[in-house]
């Protein structure tokens, strides 16, 4: 293990590496059931979405330990799950297997825009304030999905929503783990959300939610996951929602990871070196992942975590990609997780998203009116492709309205005429 990942070039050791990967295993791990249910909601059974987010968790781990020998955490990214379940799979009619299929191709198209440095020419081409808005839009519909889940909030035919039954065991359930993981979060207690999970699973038990007895009885199958790996449908590739769904996912695919893999390699390792390596591994772990059953994996925030408690190299995430294989012993467990235990860690993490608005000028209104519109149609339409695209055809718009044209790009006109002729499709068809 020293010779292959260099543990003395980096100044570290076997105890640390094994520290770090176990420290990142714990601030990410509530991702096996998050993702699950969010799957779940697309027509994946549960048991195989916990399949597939171990497998495709140690797949991303072990390829980012090898080929860049980085100790970077790559697992199913939330916002880019959202997408794959409420946007492709519910509001464009996709089957989960289409959409499998589209994570394929997406990933496909990933590999070559990191193999050949396609990612920084479309990341300069998209305007900072819409990429930020990207994720600040992703943060409100996660959250909204969040409040759907608790009952906090419903739906309601005479205003679409309104407040839900209070006095429901659900909502008060989700009230009382909310509050619980926000203490949890803030008070920064070593992985918050696994622990607040298990603290709202025994909450939704109280209230008669869950019932724990049945526990005793379950059973480790993987029966299910038979049916979902390698189910991917690529029969309709040529169909203008197949393609917009793939569209849609590079360019989250893109935006998400070339910020978070910089700031992670470049800035807490400083490691410039290993960036084009880990955009190179994270781009074959996503395309992976549509062969695995789930959306595609990310490099993510609780990366962090790890390298914090000395992680360094590779050692780190093949740590935390075996333990998450370990995991699967506890299906029965995670199965068991209700929506009240969940819904509150999306609204949390729907919040944190919020944070990116502090990077849009809202100064200059052809800048901010644009972001404003892809923050407010992606919950507003249920939609993220949606909401993106009525941002991306105003941004051209507002600009040669203030006579701004040099601020336009080539690339911005496509991808923009590119949406608004889905639109011009969508009604016709």
């Amino acid at each position: 293990m020293k010779g292959v990942f260099k543990l003395k070039q980096h100044q570290t050791n076997v105890r640390r590496e094994l520290v770090a990967g176990l420290t990142s295993f714990f601030s990410i791990v509530y991702i096996i059931a998050v993702n699950a249910n969010i799957l779940k909601d697309a027509g994946i059974p549960l048991e195989a979405g916990i399949m597939a987010t171990v497998l495709s968790s140690l797949v991303g781990c072990l390829l980012v330990a090898f080929v860049a020998n980085a100790p970077l955490i790559l697992v199913p990214g939330m916002g880019i799950n959202a997408l794959f379940t409420y946007t492709i799979v519910g509001s464009m009619g996709l089957s989960y297997q289409e959409a499998l299929g589209a994570t394929v191709l997406a990933g496909i198209l990933f590999v070559v825009v990191a193999f050949t440095g396609l990612s920084s020419l479309i990341s300069r081409a998209i305007p900072a304030s819409l990429k930020e808005s990207i994720s600040v839009g992703i943060g409100l519909f996660i959250a909204f999905i969040g409040l759907q889940k608790s009952g906090i909030v419903t739906g309601n035919t005479s205003h679409f929503v309104a407040l839900g039954d209070l006095s429901a065991p659900l909502v008060l359930a989700s009230i009382i783990n909310l509050i619980v993981t926000l203490f949890l979060f803030l008070k920064k207690v070593p992985g918050n959300f696994l622990i607040s999970i298990i603290l709202g699973t025994l909450v939704a038990w109280l209230f008669g939610i869950v019932d724990l007895g049945s526990f005793a009885s379950a059973s480790l199958s993987f029966q299910s996951y038979s049916d979902v790996w390698m189910s991917a449908d690529l029969r309709h590739i040529a169909s203008v929602p197949f393609l917009t769904a793939c569209f849609s996912l590079v360019l989250v695919l893109v935006f998400e990871n070339i910020g978070l893999v910089h700031s992670q390699v470049d800035g807490m390792l400083n490691a410039p070196e290993k960036n084009g390596k880990s955009m190179k591994a994270v781009s074959i772990s996503a395309m992976a992942c549509g062969l695995l059953g789930t959306s595609p994996t990310v490099s993510t925030v609780e990366t962090a975590a790890g390298i914090t408690a000395g992680g360094r190299t590779g050692l780190t995430s093949v740590t935390t990609g075996l333990l998450f294989l370990g995991a699967l012993f506890f299906m029965p467990l995670i199965k068991m997780i209700p929506d009240a235990a969940i819904a509150p860690i999306l609204i949390i993490i729907g919040g944190l998203m919020l944070t990116n608005i502090t990077k849009i000028d809202f100064s200059d209104f052809s800048e901010a009116f644009p972001a404003f519109l892809v923050i407010l149609m992606i919950p507003l339409t249920y939609s993220i492709v949606d909401g993106i695209a009525f941002g991306f055809i105003a941004y051209p718009l507002l600009k040669m309205f203030s006579k701004k044209r040099e601020q336009l790009s080539i690339s911005m006109f496509v991808i923009s005429f590119l949406f608004l002729a889905n639109f011009l499709l969508q009604s016709v068809l």
